[in-house]
């Protein structure tokens, strides 16, 4: 990856020194119409020394040429800025594919949105025509070189302005910047209040919040027009003086000119040439308060993205990470762990979980169950102590191989808006139909599968909502046994299940998961009976380990904990039964 993005860097960098040397020989041949035209003026039409067609075909052929060179250039320029967009666009997200947990935690999804889209797109828009009309501004330069040559006193009478015009850049630059970061940081604002309310569509609508939302909206929204006003005014405050002090030097020049003409000092075709000069340089000049905008919005969209992109990952590789097969001895020795926020989630955990077993992690809500499964995958790392896989710390191995090995199936599956087939593949993309059908049999989801319309081409909606709760993880149960890892989690992975079927699924794992090391984090009692030994967590320690029978007989902490768990499925169970009643 890293030598197709030179690749593709030195590639834009030709296209815009290509487009830039063509911008400039275009306007090599811009400034020589004006002084054709004096000569044919002078010599053709007032000394009548040259035939007036000799300087009409010179003046179509500049034009032909200018017109020929500026379209080779604009081409190259846009080239460029949407080379340097998908550059960006992919290392964007190649950045944030490789960033951790913990990033997600801190940041926005609208605000990473934000960045990824209409910030890239501020700098793509300036690099198509910061660039060309940069190039066009050096028209003064030559212009006025041009000027100096056919009367020193004119030119400097029509170049009288161009000071003025500089300083007032700078002035109308340094205004404007802040402002530019200001409004790309209330469009985030308003990307991260309609991501939330497209992805909590359904708890909107749930609780009858559909104009909390408007309201949410329409306040982000007003912060972003009054952005946009300020902007507006300093646009409106700048930009016009900008545009046409280029137009006092035009009357300058005709006052000058004029008496100078009428005085023998200066020839017709002198005061034409000066004057199409001068007209020469207010497109430009006129373009140039836009450039100043453009290229303020582009710094504070380019300083945006960059602090994106110069946030490094906690979660890193070592210089040589090991990337050997797992047979899945874990050991938890003395881990603490805190999330980013601060909430403490284990204090010293010490577990150890020999190759082949099946164990369960039982403890009441925020015990620190979940975050086990975690640590172990790094997605986070320990904040002291050790997770150790058949003796390594999982630190040593490549974090490829770890995710490879280690498979997590969570309590809220996520599955994309593909086929189901292509979702249970998604760990095995070179899978073949009947490998991914043995999955889907042995996670249960075979049978509703092939009920529907397209079975297992099926495409399913944004996140699978077009299924139920128990066909998601179903069908995340898949997934992740097709990719068979040595390692599996199962993060209390059929609580969507009804009894009859999660019995069934159990039915079928009992047979996957002998040999396998396996961890149940278990929030139903039935989930229990597939472990070989049960741990109970408490305050992110462990309270206790044993088979379910001698916790049941000797453990205090743990019938009470099993009481609690049955008692929430008696109520989740009569919440149905009252439902389908209904």
């Amino acid at each position: 990856m890293a030598a197709a993005r030179a690749a593709g860097g030195a590639g834009a960098q030709g296209l815009l020194l290509t487009s830039l040397a063509l911008s400039l020989v275009g306007l090599l041949v811009q400034v020589q119409i004006p002084n054709v035209l004096r000569l044919g003026i002078d010599d053709a039409l007032v000394a009548r020394t040259a035939g007036l067609d000799r300087y009409v075909w010179w003046l179509a052929g500049l034009a032909v040429a200018q017109g020929f060179v500026n379209y080779l250039a604009r081409r190259y320029l846009l080239r460029t800025a949407y080379e340097i967009e998908y550059d960006l666009r992919n290392i964007m997200y190649a950045h944030l594919i490789r960033m951790p947990y913990g990033f997600y935690d801190r940041v926005q999804t609208g605000e990473l949105m934000s960045r990824s889209s209409s910030d890239i797109r501020a700098v793509q828009m300036y690099l198509a025509f910061g660039p060309s009309i940069l190039v066009q501004c050096l028209i003064a330069v030559f212009a006025f070189a041009l000027m100096v040559s056919i009367d020193p006193l004119l030119a400097v009478v029509a170049m009288a302005t161009m000071p003025v015009i500089a300083l007032m850049g700078v002035w109308m630059r340094k205004a404007i910047f802040p402002v530019s970061w200001l409004i790309q940081s209330r469009l985030a604002q308003v990307a991260t209040v309609v991501d939330e309310a497209i992805n909590g569509v359904r708890i909107v609508k749930a609780f009858a919040g559909e104009q909390r939302q408007v309201t949410a909206l329409a306040s982000a929204a007003d912060r972003v027009r009054w952005a946009y006003r300020r902007d507006a005014f300093i646009r409106s405050r700048w930009s016009p003086t900008l545009e046409n002090l280029p137009r006092l030097g035009l009357a300058m020049v005709l006052l000058c000119g004029g008496w100078m003409a009428i005085e023998g000092h200066a020839s017709v075709g002198a005061i034409v040439a000066f004057n199409s000069y001068v007209l020469m340089l207010q497109p430009p000049f006129r373009m140039l308060g836009m450039m100043i905008m453009m290229g303020q919005r582009a710094a504070a969209s380019a300083q945006r993205i960059y602090e994106v992109l110069d946030t490094g990952s906690e979660i890193a590789e070592r210089a040589d990470p090991v990337r050997t097969g797992i047979r899945g001895d874990i050991e938890f020795a003395g881990v603490d762990f805190a999330y980013p926020d601060g909430t403490v989630a284990l204090r010293g955990l010490d577990l150890r979980i020999p190759a082949g077993t099946t164990v369960a992690v039982v403890g009441r809500t925020g015990s620190g169950k979940s975050t086990v499964a975690k640590l172990l995958a790094r997605y986070y790392d320990a904040t002291a102590g050790a997770v150790r896989l058949d003796g390594r710390d999982v630190r040593d191995y490549a974090l490829d191989t770890l995710r490879d090995q280690v498979g997590i199936v969570p309590d809220e599956p996520f599955l994309f808006s593909v086929s189901i087939r292509d979702n249970i593949a998604f760990g095995r993309p070179d899978a073949s139909l009947a490998e991914v059908m043995a999955a889907a049999e042995a996670a249960g989801a075979d049978g509703f599968v092939r009920a529907l319309p397209d079975g297992y081409d099926t495409v399913i909606g944004e996140r699978g909502y077009t299924l139920s709760g128990g066909q998601r993880q179903r069908v995340a149960i898949a997934r992740a046994l097709l990719v068979n890892p040595p390692v599996l989690v199962l993060d209390d992975a059929t609580s969507a299940v009804d009894v009859h079927v999660e019995q069934r699924i159990h039915d079928a794992l009992r047979g996957l998961l002998h040999g396998r090391t396996t961890i149940i984090v278990a929030h139903r009692l039935s989930t229990i009976a597939l472990a070989d030994t049960v741990v109970l967590i408490e305050d992110g320690r462990v309270a206790a380990q044993g088979a379910h029978a001698e916790l049941v007989a000797g453990e205090p902490r743990y019938t009470e904990v099993l009481a609690t768990m049955q008692s929430g499925r008696d109520r989740v169970d009569s919440g149905i039964d009252q439902g389908v009643a209904a």
